[in-house]
């Protein structure tokens, strides 16, 4: 199904979720964006729709996601753009929103997520940002793989971080019982179980013609940094931090990953700027870690993930 082959593109940094999306037709596909009521999920959602596609907003607050889609038909001139519930910290919600699905679907976007919370806990003890960015969405997927199973060559794209290189998955305290809290580590534990997610997904359903990638959209001012201080932000913009993006801008490789043909058949990749990430080096803040591609460390997340839902 993959190819060993890095992938590279004629976008970068600067590039535009409209940029990438010129030229490819989806009509006739069906869509999910988590989170898409806000932030990169609206541009992202807004760039599918632009090409066609039937897309649902799956969101906390419907209010919001209703504003979005209708913003999003304005913009595009697709009245195929819905709007249904979802919570990702609430295994019901997940669940709920699997049963009501029906028909194929063809572009799953995991995209909405938490960082750098204080410390939350579900009513199953999961610590919060754990819980929402990786296991929520891991329910959301295997929930809905028999309707990716059906579209014939779905892809997931599952959004990731830089801030994955702050930490591996710690399997032997996933949930922080016996180490101290701390908001990024967490996070960045969250953001490489994306990673190890889409390589596990691509390899386990690769005889359903499902690919799975991950990726760094960039350094973008949304509603994502509601737990971050001013002070915090200008800390993280400092020294060789790259470029900040707009929103436009921190939907491209969401984009590229979800609908560009130069990904067909590719999976169990990590994309910045647009392209195949190369190898973090150490003290920087772009690459891929090689903890979050490792492929035993990916299994052993999928059993850990499954188990926990099981309760």
């Amino acid at each position: 199904m993959t190819t060993s082959k890095s992938i590279t593109t004629s976008f970068a940094h600067t590039s535009t979720a409209m940029d990438v999306i010129k030229g490819v037709d989806l009509v006739g596909r069906r869509a999910i964006v988590t989170g898409g009521s806000s932030g990169i999920g609206v541009e992202t959602a807004r760039a599918l729709a632009s090409a066609g596609a039937e897309v649902t907003l799956a969101v906390r607050n419907p209010d919001a996601g209703q504003k979005a889609a209708n913003d999003i038909t304005g913009t595009t001139g697709n009245d195929r753009v819905m709007v249904a519930p979802l919570d990702l910290a609430d295994q019901d919600s997940v669940a709920d929103f699997v049963a009501n699905w029906d028909g194929p679907l063809h572009i799953l976007v995991n995209n909405a997520g938490i960082m750098a919370s204080p410390e939350m806990r579900t009513p199953q003890g999961w610590e919060m940002q754990f819980a929402t960015n990786h296991l929520g969405h891991f329910a959301l997927a295997t929930g809905l793989r028999p309707a990716l199973a059906a579209s014939g060559g779905a892809r997931i794209v599952s959004v990731s971080s830089a801030a994955h290189l702050r930490s591996p998955v710690v399997f032997d305290d996933i949930q922080y019982e016996r180490r101290e809290y701390e908001p990024w580590q967490a996070y960045g534990q969250s953001k490489t179980a994306n990673v190890l997610f889409a390589v596990e997904a691509s390899r386990r359903w690769a005889d359903d013609d499902i690919t799975a990638n991950s990726l760094m959209p960039g350094a973008i001012q949304t509603n994502l940094q509601r737990y971050v201080s001013e002070e915090e932000l200008n800390r993280l913009r400092a020294g060789n931090a790259p470029a900040w993006k707009t929103v436009e801008q921190g939907a491209a490789t969401s984009v590229l990953v979800a609908a560009s043909p130069l990904l067909d058949g590719v999976g169990g990749r990590y994309f910045e700027d647009c392209q195949q990430a190369a190898p973090a080096q150490p003290g920087g803040r772009t690459g891929v870690a090689d903890y979050a591609l490792d492929p035993e460390a990916a299994e052993r997340l999928w059993k850990v993930s499954t188990d926990l839902l099981k309760g």
